[in-house]
């Protein structure tokens, strides 16, 4: 007759095996819960830089607007967002093609900043464009 009692050597194998697999289980919850506090913030700083782009054309077409009626350009606020916009012209240029007499240029660079940089949630865009006024 056999007993079904372990041998002296083979006692606690069932306690090291559950607390193995604890262990492991805790590391799996840690590590998703880490990624997910990650793709959090990655998100939301996605959101950011879109709307700063976006801020930042905001200001380019208003550059345009405000160089085609000659006047200069001024910063705003958007949405949380310190737009700066600079008009730099030219010296006019004859362009024969055209049929006028001359032609000046606008270079318009809109930068687009929300918080301080240093910041998780810092976003910060400059868009430059040129135009030609008569």
């Amino acid at each position: 007759m056999s007993t079904m009692r372990p041998e002296r050597n083979e006692a606690g194998f069932g306690l090291v095996a559950a607390m193995f697999l604890i262990i492991i289980v805790a590391l799996v919850i840690a590590a998703m819960a880490r990624l997910a506090v990650t793709q959090n913030a990655t998100t939301s700083l996605a959101i950011q830089q879109a709307r700063a782009y976006q801020a930042a054309r905001a200001g380019i077409e208003y550059g345009i607007v405000r160089v085609l009626a000659g006047q200069g350009c001024t910063n705003f606020a958007l949405g949380g967002f310190q737009v700066a916009v600079t008009c730099t012209p030219s010296a006019a240029v004859d362009i024969p093609e055209e049929n006028r007499m001359a032609v000046q240029f606008f270079s318009i660079t809109a930068r687009a900043e929300n918080g301080q940089p240093g910041n998780p949630d810092y976003a910060y865009r400059e868009i430059t464009s040129v135009v030609e006024r008569p």
